[in-house]
Order: C-alpha cells, then sequence, then structure tokens
C-alpha cells in the first residue's frame, strides 16, 4: 500500500497520514487519488493539482475512487481526519490524510489550481 509511503501520525496518533514529501511524490506521479473534503467553495478557491472534491458534509466512503489509493485532504487536517476515520471504519485500506491540509501544502512551495 502506497508503497511504504504511510506512517503514523505523529504526536500519539493512531491515523495514517502521509508525509509531505512523499505527498509531493503522490501528486507529481499521479500514484494516488487525491480527495479533498473541504466545501465546494472552498475547493473552487484553490486546491492540490488533480484533487477532486467530494466534501465531508455529503461524504460517503463508498464514493471513493476505487482505481488507486486515496489519500484525503483538507484545509488543515481536521476535515480529512474525521473522513478517513469513517472510511477506515468502513473497511477501506488503501488510504490516508495529508494532515498538514492544503495550508500546509501551499506554505511547503506546493502549487495550487483554481
Amino acid at each position: 500500500m502506497f508503497g511504504g509511503l504511510l506512517s503514523k501520525l505523529q504526536g500519539g496518533g493512531d491515523l495514517p497520514t502521509i508525509e509531505h514529501g512523499a505527498f509531493t511524490q503522490a501528486v507529481a506521479q499521479k500514484s494516488a487519488a487525491i480527495v479533498d473534503v473541504r466545501e465546494p467553495h472552498e475547493y473552487a478557491a484553490g486546491h492540490v493539482p488533480g484533487a477532486v472534491n467530494m466534501p465531508l458534509s455529503r461524504f460517503s466512503p463508498a464514493t471513493l475512487p476505487k482505481s488507486k489509493p486515496v489519500v484525503l485532504i483538507c484545509q488543515a487536517g481536521g476535515r480529512s481526519a474525521k473522513a478517513l476515520r469513517q472510511a477506515l471504519d468502513a473497511g477501506r485500506r488503501d488510504i490516508c490524510h495529508y494532515a498538514l491540509g492544503t495550508g500546509g501544502w501551499k506554505n511547503g512551495g506546493g502549487a495550487i489550481e483554481q
């Protein structure tokens, strides 16, 4: 799964996360489906290139892409963690979240598309 790109959330958490360098690589290589769980107006204002929008307010793990591993993202990690818990509880295992969120992505020099 993710070729070893998953690691445990720091600070004692148990949710699978992806570190910045591995996330950058996944975005560049399109090796994961990036799912942005922010609301549509937030997504429209700027998102990680290639990300699809599945707002947490209407989130259903059953509708997640199945063709490749999934990385969930929001603004700062809170909503993506909630969506991740739902997906894990539904039995999805090839999934993690980018805990730094879109804000961390931008601050780390990541491109944003609108």
